[in-house]
């Protein structure tokens, strides 16, 4: 497992009952986690610190109630990374922190290839693996279906003061725009998705993550230049194994470029403590 353990603006202080008790930056939030499956809570005095906390609906969604006063939106570091911090509909805050760990990696890739990397990000959300990108200098292509989405991902280039790089947001569905690229002729160097289990596009495209993955990679393929540095999948499909990842990137990049292909697990650590939160899987063809 990959763990996201060099935060300091971000941590888990407890896990316990289907809950995790995180503190983001100055406030910390109640969420639900259906990994966290056992009843004990390890410091029980730390959930006195709550700020806010969120209630599933039995209709399903749910609900921020705020404890504190809670700002509509705050900031948080990662390194030299600034993303802006909301409390959306569905539990979520705009950032999946245990993605760090990747950051740091296509940071490293990225600086150390000694030349210029252009990146494809799809399903690229609020554009955490495009500020860790254009943060190491590469050229960045962003695509989301979604307009707010892609809005948020414009606010953290900017807080992250990355104005001047090229970045481009596109929002539209990720299979169109790739079939468009290639009909283009245009290339890329290293390609990040973060697929959805079920998903729409901007006209309404759907997207089931079961059937559609495997035709978008192999199209994928047709966008890699000559020498492509890496390709990275991430996913928090219940049930879907790191293994699958690999395979496909075998099936499909591997056979044109030969490289080293890896999968796992990523983490969250919980602090003054073992216990480790697993997050999501990861699936990772790198040249050699």
């Amino acid at each position: 497992m990959r763990i996201s353990n060099e935060w300091k603006d971000y941590e888990i202080l407890d896990m316990a009952d289907g809950t995790k008790l995180e503190r983001w930056g100055k406030y910390v939030l109640d969420r639900p986690d259906p990994q966290i499956v056992w009843k004990e809570k390890t410091f029980p005095y730390k959930w006195k610190s709550c700020d806010a906390k969120y209630y599933r609906s039995k209709k399903g969604g749910g609900h921020w109630e705020n404890i504190t006063d809670v700002p509509e939106a705050w900031q948080v570091k990662y390194k030299d990374l600034t993303f802006n911090i909301k409390q959306m509909g569905f539990k979520h805050t705009g950032l999946f922190p245990e993605q760090a760990v990747n950051w740091d990696y296509m940071i490293d890739k990225i600086k150390s290839s000694g030349r210029k990397i252009k990146v494809l990000n799809l399903f690229a959300y609020t554009g955490g693996a495009t500020v860790a990108c254009a943060y190491a200098g590469a050229d960045v292509v962003h695509v989301d279906s979604s307009r707010g989405m892609t809005a948020w991902a414009k606010e953290n280039i900017v807080s992250s003061g990355l104005e001047d790089r090229y970045v481009r947001f596109i929002v539209d569905d990720c299979i169109k725009f790739v079939q468009r690229e290639i009909r283009r002729g245009n290339k890329y160097d290293a390609i990040v998705m973060d697929p959805p289990s079920f998903g729409r596009g901007a006209n309404g495209e759907v997207w089931n993550i079961e059937e559609s993955l495997f035709p978008l990679i192999k199209l994928c393929e047709e966008v890699l230049s000559d020498n492509p540095l890496f390709f990275l999948i991430n996913s928090y499909t219940t049930g879907m194994s790191p293994k699958v990842l690999e395979n496909i990137l075998y099936m499909t990049i591997n056979k044109k470029h030969k490289g080293n292909i890896s999968s796992g697990e990523v983490g969250l650590p919980m602090t003054d403590s073992n216990l480790v939160l697993p997050c999501g899987i990861y699936g990772l063809w790198e040249d050699v």
